[in-house]
């Protein structure tokens, strides 16, 4: 059994990676100078540093630190549900308005959230025959 400060440990992006490549037909790939995975061409998650523009927006509140992954998922309403159900681990910005997309702080986020969060997207984009026979193993 692993030790309690294990257990609880927070994700970073190589767990990301990780958790990532192990969907099926997951291809690492580099867009905008950041670590992205797809499936089929069409990106689910894809490392988000903030721009200049991103922290101006943020005023005088602090940006989340750390690391930030942008996930898709299926729909809009979808998004407000995830980031209403997980507040402290998902985010969003102005940037991402109207944009079927979550904002993930691993600093915060514990890894079984962050390969639900995964898995999420890459359903979101998966092509539906590839969907579907995931779904049967």
């Amino acid at each position: 059994m692993r030790p309690a400060a294990y257990a609880t440990a927070m994700a970073t992006l190589d767990d990301a990676a990780r958790l990532a490549l192990r969907l099926p037909e997951t291809t690492e790939v580099e867009r905008y100078g950041n670590r992205s995975w797809a499936v089929s061409g069409k990106v689910f998650a894809w490392e988000r540093p903030f721009s200049k523009a991103d922290i101006r927006r943020f005023g005088d509140a602090t940006p989340p630190e750390g690391p930030i992954l942008a996930v898709r998922v299926a729909d809009l309403g979808e998004k407000q549900a995830v980031l209403s159900e997980h507040p402290a681990e998902f985010f969003t910005i102005p940037h991402f308005e109207g944009y079927a997309a979550i904002l993930v702080q691993l600093r915060r986020i514990r890894t079984p959230t962050l390969r639900e969060a995964l898995l999420d997207g890459w359903l979101a984009c998966a092509p539906r025959a590839l969907a579907d026979r995931y779904a049967k193993d």
